[in-house]
């Protein structure tokens, strides 16, 4: 398979891809209990706080003071007086909560989805890892699969390295957290991957695609080339349940969006009913139209969100810096 990527590839993630050196023992370094995680494209912190049990949960310019609460397993944090926003955490993994909304897979730097998923093509080939063990579809033959037990070799802020001997052919599997796309399809996917299988390399893309997407509210700046009003305000959210919302111009919009590995659309939104100056209920609109004919969706070199309908317009937005309201 061949790789196009799209960001610039960092020198420390390209030797973690090319060399076993990026850290002798399989622990992430530096994280404390709590530590940073990246929940889709939300950065969060977790700190402790001076003689008391709360704890404080950090994001964009907030911060939120959480109780220690009863939980099965791992530790659950939640907010006094909101029992919609909490944070559950085992590991290297979390679940955050924000006044209801689920955001994706909370995960400390390097870390993996619990249930972490990777591709390639020419050969097909295809990889599920779960609690250290890899279903493999192998290269050349997806119809045979083998299921492996895993050992961590590697384990680092840039991602994760795992070796395995089985049926006398030693295995190597590398994951570097770097933004990936696959000139086949053209998706875009949050990791790169390099299956070493008995000596011979297949590379491919990992994670879920989602996580580009969900996590952050996305300010429009720009609409096919015309730019937006000064002052106005267009902007996207992606949430859970394959739901979308934000704002128009004027009103309010929320429907659904469908990712697969072949592009992004959306559906027909509902909207509030207000009525504003004639020039921003244009602007308004002409982005629903715009919306309603995306057929794919990519991060630019700039981390920019990039809206694509089949006649080639473009919808731009960048992450806005604060929590949306």
């Amino acid at each position: 398979m061949f790789l196009r990527r799209v960001l610039p590839l960092s020198v420390v993630a390209l030797t973690c891809l090319t060399l076993a050196a990026c850290a002798s023992h399989p622990q992430t370094e530096g994280l404390s209990d709590f530590g940073q995680y990246r929940c889709g494209q939300l950065d969060v912190r977790m700190t402790s706080s001076e003689g008391s049990d709360l704890v404080g949960l950090e994001y964009l310019n907030k911060r939120v003071l959480l109780k220690p609460a009863v939980a099965a397993s791992g530790a659950l944090y939640k907010a006094p007086g909101d029992p919609d926003t909490s944070f559950w955490g085992k590991g290297e993994r979390g679940t955050l909560t924000l006044r209801g909304q689920v955001y994706p897979e909370c995960l400390e730097p390097g870390a993996i989805e619990s249930s972490f998923r990777a591709i390639g093509t020419e050969p097909f080939w295809s990889v599920q890892i779960e609690q250290n063990q890899m279903t493999l579809s192998r290269p050349y033959d997806q119809q045979l699969s083998e299921q492996i037990v895993l050992n961590e070799t590697l384990a680092n802020r840039h991602g994760r390295t795992y070796e395995a001997r089985f049926d006398g052919q030693a295995m190597e599997f590398r994951i570097a957290h770097q933004l990936c796309e696959d000139d086949m399809a053209g998706a875009q996917y949050p990791a790169q991957v390099r299956l070493t299988l008995d000596g011979e390399t297949f590379m491919g893309c990992g994670g879920d695609r989602e996580r580009l997407f969900r996590g952050a509210e996305w300010v429009v700046e720009d609409l096919a080339g015309s730019g937006i009003i000064d002052r106005s305000r267009i902007t996207i959210e992606f949430l859970d349940e394959g739901r979308v919302a934000g704002r128009a111009s004027c009103n309010r919009y929320s429907g659904g969006f469908r990712l697969t590995g072949e592009g992004l659309s959306f559906t027909p939104p509902a909207t509030t009913l207000m009525a504003c100056a004639p020039a921003l209920m244009n602007q308004e609109q002409r982005f629903l139209d715009l919306m309603s004919e995306v057929v794919d969706g990519r991060i630019g070199r700039h981390g920019e969100l990039l809206l694509r309908t089949a006649s080639g317009d473009t919808i731009t937005a960048y992450k806005s810096g604060s929590e949306s309201l």
